[in-house]
């Protein structure tokens, strides 16, 4: 079976508008969460949340292709880009038919559908922008980064909530390895911070008013943020024929359902991905030093994961690292397994783990090392990371160091 590795790495979200500057916030404990700026927040119930701030679409983009692009799609292209530049690829026309694009997303152009209802409903106009249906679908971002870079391969989206992102990077693996495929550019993005959009999550109850504390016994709920952040998958054959700087190897993943329940988290489910994830790096437990947990927030989720993890590694579970980075840049919802694998790349590369922000007290329900509110240096030679989606999805992926060159 053929090894994958990441060979590139690009984001835009609130801690950062690439890698080194979101690897610096994250070694920082650095909270984004703050005050949102959007139309009408004052009637928001949680009116916080961790906005992508200093970003300048005109920066990047033509005003033509701003009228095309939704701002989930502008986060995907621009960290797409970044993660071409670093791998050192060049497209040719041999390679384009054998590089893709698959993106998690799970809630589309929401910054799009918002303008339009206000246009409609609010403004009594009869017309909404031209280019509305185009930017507002789920395939967008991956549909813009595939014309953008001459990517002829297989290009599509994955939409599954939370899980979207390791969903997405967990099939480019499988098509890598499979041989579909020599290079994939895969993640998430998620602009989902609107009027509309956080009047739909005050309705589940689930939203936090003051901050995001996982795991820690004051917690009360979840904050969202956006952004996105985009790799590239290689065959490990293809990117040291042509002398490619190696950032980790992708070791394994797994997907598994609930079958239960909307919206509550499954224990069964969240141990059967990580055991599955661990069978298909064909490591063992004991070789996992960090897990970047999924770590939302509320009572259920990160007492349920905090279970998982304890009967999945055993006594392992105390030795093991465990942050949630929701607590800095807010839970990205389809952008957030991309965004968190960061971390796990900067665990594996710099030997700096990211701490879980906020945390005062501990549960009894949740008695693992969650890396407090301070960064930790420690060498890391495997992590994983987490995430549990509404509707029972859950996605684990495994990242391990580089490896060694001939």
């Amino acid at each position: 079976m053929r090894r994958i590795v990441i060979t590139g790495a690009g984001t835009v979200n609130p801690l950062g508008h690439d890698v080194t500057q979101t690897f610096t916030a994250l070694a920082q404990g650095r909270c984004a969460i703050g005050a949102l700026d959007i139309v009408q927040a004052d009637r928001l119930t949680s009116p916080i949340g961790a906005q992508v701030k200093g970003f300048d679409p005109a920066a990047h983009f033509s005003a033509r292709d701003m009228a095309m692009l939704d701002p989930f799609a502008q986060f995907a292209l621009v960290s797409a880009r970044q993660a071409l530049a670093q791998s050192g690829l060049e497209i040719s026309a041999d390679l384009a038919l054998r590089a893709g694009v698959i993106m998690g997303n799970a809630g589309g152009g929401l910054a799009t559908v918002n303008d339009a209802y206000r246009a409609v409903y609010e403004d009594g106009k009869n017309r909404v922008a031209p280019l509305t249906v185009p930017r507002l679908m789920g395939s967008a971002a991956a549909s813009h980064i595939s014309m953008a870079l001459g990517l002829r391969g297989p290009s599509f989206a994955v939409s599954s909530a939370c899980a979207s992102s390791n969903h997405a990077m967990g099939l480019a693996l499988h098509m890598l390895r499979s041989g579909a495929a020599d290079v994939m550019l895969t993640g998430g993005s998620e602009a989902m911070l609107t009027f509309g959009g956080l009047k739909a999550w005050e309705a589940l109850r689930v939203m936090s008013p003051d901050g995001c504390r996982p795991f820690c016994a004051s917690r009360n709920g979840m904050v969202q943020g956006e952004g996105a952040a985009v790799y590239v998958f290689e065959a490990l054959d293809h990117a040291r024929a042509r002398g490619a700087v190696i950032l980790a190897e992708v070791l394994g993943c797994a997907m598994t359902s609930d079958a239960a329940d909307l919206v509550m988290p499954s224990q069964t489910g969240a141990e059967m991905a990580m055991t599955l994830a661990l069978q298909d790096a064909n490591i063992a437990a004991a070789d996992v030093d960090y897990i970047n947990a999924h770590g939302t927030g509320t009572a259920a989720n990160d007492r349920v994961e905090s279970a998982a993890i304890r009967t999945v590694f055993g006594d392992h579970a105390r030795k093991l690292a465990i942050s949630s980075t929701k607590s800095m840049h807010g839970h990205l919802i389809g952008g957030a397994g991309a965004v968190e694998l960061l971390a796990c790349l900067m665990a594996l590369q710099d030997g700096v783990i990211a701490p879980t922000v906020g945390y005062r007290a501990a549960d009894a329900d949740c008695d693992l090392d969650y890396v407090p509110n301070t960064a930790r240096h420690a060498p890391v030679r495997v992590a994983l990371s987490n995430a549990f989606a509404f509707g029972g999805m859950n996605a684990a992926i495994i990242l391990g160091r580089a490896p060694m060159p001939h």
